[in-house]
């Protein structure tokens, strides 16, 4: 039987509202790995059953739908987060999409527009691996951004999130919080081992010469961006089987207040029962 549904908990221990969590500690839930696998396992149950209603409730043509925001430095996570936590549901009810540095055909675009281009279908879970937001991130870092700018973005990204949640659209924004030692480990694990060397980037050593101004950037995004309609979450993720954990059970909150449901058939059930009596094999 799947474990009951927990209320708001996690949300409320880890919804951005002054200083982050320790990137290392465990603010809700489980403080131990071994408790936190085993939790991650009981909550493969209970998002698979919520995400196969929510599918469900599109194909019927409901409008709901969920957009998962990963933010983070690099290292902190992303992808082994969706690996981890979508990969135990149907992948026919999640859309993916990465982005990375807008492409020439991109920027002949204002900068919602790939981003529009990639938003989830009725019933769907939506994954941003990096989002609009790195359209503040990186250019006021490399100085690109006027205040004006920024604040103009600022109040387009909230509008355009409020266009979202109107249409029934749920979006849940998480910052991977890790720290700047864990993530000089995992650098350096990318480059002695010959099997993730693939994921190494050079220019990952330039975004991290930064990391103070990453770091001021994000909390303008928190303080101007964190709405009602869209509040950002802070998980630890110097701890992968924390961070696993954690965003499994935010997603898990999200849906479960969704509450889906299965849709009534349209048609007689008890009749095609009886029809089904006299269905014989195959000639």
């Amino acid at each position: 039987m799947a474990k009951k549904h927990d209320g708001s908990r996690v949300r409320d221990a880890l919804r951005v509202g002054g200083e982050l969590p320790d990137p290392g500690s465990a603010p809700v839930g489980p403080g131990k790995k071994a408790k936190a696998l085993a939790g991650l396992d009981s909550a493969g149950e209970r998002l698979s059953a919520l995400q196969e209603a929510l599918f469900a409730e599109g194909v019927a043509g409901g409008p709901r739908r969920v957009l998962l925001v990963l933010q983070g430095m690099d290292t902190s996570g992303k992808g082994g987060t969706v690996s981890h936590v979508l990969g135990l549901v149907n992948p026919m009810g999640v859309r993916y999409a990465a982005f990375k540095k807008p492409t020439a055909a991109e920027q002949r675009h204002e900068y919602l527009w790939r981003i529009r281009k990639q938003l989830p279908a009725a019933g769907q879970i939506g994954v941003f691996d990096r989002s609009h937001y790195e359209d503040i991130l990186v250019p006021q870092v490399s100085g690109l951004l006027t205040g004006a700018e920024r604040r103009r973005r600022y109040a387009e990204i909230n509008a355009f999130e409020a266009e979202l949640a109107e249409a029934g659209t749920t979006v849940l924004k998480v910052f991977l919080h890790i720290s700047p030692e864990e993530q000089l480990k995992r650098l350096k694990a990318r480059l002695v081992t010959p099997e993730k060397r693939w994921k190494y980037n050079p220019g990952d050593l330039e975004a991290r010469s930064h990391w103070p101004a990453y770091q001021q950037a994000y909390a303008g995004i928190f303080e101007k961006t964190s709405t009602a309609d869209a509040p950002w979450y802070a998980v630890p993720a110097d701890h992968k089987w924390y961070r696993n954990w954690a965003v499994a059970e935010l997603l898990i909150e999200t849906l479960a207040d969704l509450k889906p449901r299965f849709p009534e058939p349209d048609y007689d059930v008890d009749a095609e029962l009886a029809k089904l009596k006299g269905v014989g094999a195959p000639a």
